[in-house]
């Protein structure tokens, strides 16, 4: 499409240093903060894996890979900004304030868990952390978001949206309605999207015939930008960038982060079934933890001593997560009648009541 740049921003360049128009200006303290957050984050999804592999958890969806894209974007939100996640988004969530208890709480679905076992693994929700409830069905984050801060606008709240999708989401009636909604309405939202190369098995080739995804925002006035999600410099600058035109009015912003799948789609799926592994040496090469680590050490930020205690205190808490979740009881009967309204229905209490005089089977 003329006039649509195909130019992917970077910040950390190759010899190490930052391009000056692309810094985002971040603290040693933030950047420590940053790199601390993704290595948790991937050692949890390690560690998720192994549990589901072990029949102790159903299914995990995880980020291998993508880091810098979800950890720079939710680290460039201000508190009261609100994100409408997809399901790779753990880290985020637990950056922003989810308590590593009820996020494995959720993983199991015991009575702990904040949905009441009621959702699949990896879709919870988390109001203190301004962190809507993940659906499966891909897409419907989007008209959600867009609608979420277009009624803080007419609410003349300051606040804004970051909306996580993957490239296959684009194909989506949401996408298209919410880039629409956004577009006509100037709503204060961050679309991001991250094209890690793969809609579980439907490459990047197959999903669309336009040359970027970020250029369908401009069919929909949606100015838009292509970012490396791997560079989380440059991620963090975008999004920053996104929400000062966001709280200063002028509209929402489409941003496409080229990242890479690393892992399969959850760990139902079996990546090898439908790429080569060669396919992923040149995306280990640009494993966004080893590109952050490196400039932290290469400026005295980072050692050894401080990975061993970061992997050696999550294990703790790892652990300790899990064995209360093991030992938590199966979700309450009558756990699923409530939360459904404010106040119940006659008709619901009447179900209940019914439900809970009826015999049941044991469940030993």
């Amino acid at each position: 499409m003329e006039g649509v740049s195909t130019k992917v921003n970077r910040s950390l360049l190759d010899d190490g240093t930052l391009a000056p128009d692309q810094d985002p200006k971040l603290t040693w303290d933030e950047l420590r903060f940053l790199y601390r957050h993704m290595v948790e984050t991937r050692l949890i999804d390690e560690r998720l894996t192994a549990l589901q592999r072990q029949g102790r958890i159903g299914f995990h969806v995880g980020c291998l890979g993508e880091e810098a894209a979800i950890l720079g974007s939710a680290f460039a939100l201000r508190q009261q900004d609100w994100i409408f996640p997809c399901y790779r988004e753990f880290g985020a969530a637990l950056m922003r304030g989810l308590p590593l208890q009820s996020f494995i709480d959720n993983m199991f679905g015991n009575d702990n868990d904040i949905v009441r076992g009621r959702q699949m693994p990896d879709h919870y929700t988390c109001r203190r952390a301004k962190w809507m409830s993940i659906s499966s069905p891909v897409g419907t984050q989007i008209t959600q978001g867009v609608g979420f801060a277009w009624a803080a606008r007419l609410r003349r709240e300051d606040l804004a949206t970051l909306i996580y999708f993957g490239d296959g989401a684009t194909s989506s009636n949401d996408f298209h309605s919410g880039m629409n909604f956004a577009g006509v309405f100037k709503t204060p939202s961050v679309l991001f999207c991250r094209n890690n190369g793969w809609a579980i098995s439907v490459p990047t080739e197959r999903q669309t015939a336009s040359e970027t995804f970020a250029q369908k925002g401009d069919a929909y006035g949606v100015p838009s930008v292509r970012v490396d999600g791997n560079d989380v410099f440059a991620v963090v600058f975008a999004v920053k960038q996104a929400l000062a035109r966001a709280s200063s009015g002028a509209g929402a912003t489409l941003i496409e982060a080229i990242t890479y799948r690393m892992g399969g789609h959850s760990t139902s799926d079996d990546p090898n079934a439908y790429r080569g592994s060669d396919a992923l040496t040149p995306w280990a090469e640009r494993d966004p933890l080893a590109r952050l680590r490196r400039y932290l050490e290469r400026h005295g930020e980072w050692s050894d001593r401080q990975e061993e205690e970061v992997v050696r205190n999550l294990e703790e808490r790892f652990r300790a997560a899990v064995a209360q979740a093991e030992k938590a009881p199966r979700p309450r009967l009558e756990s699923m009648f409530e939360d459904v309204y404010e106040r119940p229905t006659w008709n619901l209490e009447e179900q209940r009541a019914e439900a809970l005089a009826a015999p049941h089977r044991s469940s030993e």
